[in-house]
């Protein structure tokens, strides 16, 4: 099992609340359930009820006890170094041919007028 997918069942375990523990863990709702998923599908069983209030089943709560055990035992989680200040190169604002259109002949160029 994935430490990230354990991470998160422990905080949902400890909130109760999809909303909440996803909010906590700063990623959207949808995947926070998609991992719950995930978990379920690799276990086997359900681990959480769903219907009303939510909490956690009998599997559940032995998978906790291991997800926090496994959890305290992994290292910390590495956090991206900032991008690079800076910005994009500017394009030249000259007057230049625009790019071929695929299965477009290419534009004739004007003659001069006399």
């Amino acid at each position: 099992m994935k430490i990230s997918l354990l991470r998160r069942f422990v905080v949902l375990a400890e909130e109760l609340h999809f909303p909440r523990a996803a909010e906590k863990l700063g990623i959207p709702l949808a995947s926070l359930y998609t991992s719950i998923d995930k978990l379920e599908a690799e276990v086997g069983h359900p681990i959480v009820h769903r219907e009303g209030q939510t909490r956690l089943t009998h599997v559940g709560e032995l998978l906790l006890v291991e997800a926090k055990e496994a959890v305290a035992a992994a290292p910390a989680p590495v956090k991206n170094p900032p991008a690079p200040a800076g910005g994009k190169a500017k394009a030249s604002k000259g007057k230049g041919r625009t790019p071929a259109v695929k299965g477009q002949p290419k534009p004739y160029k004007k003659r001069q007028g006399r």
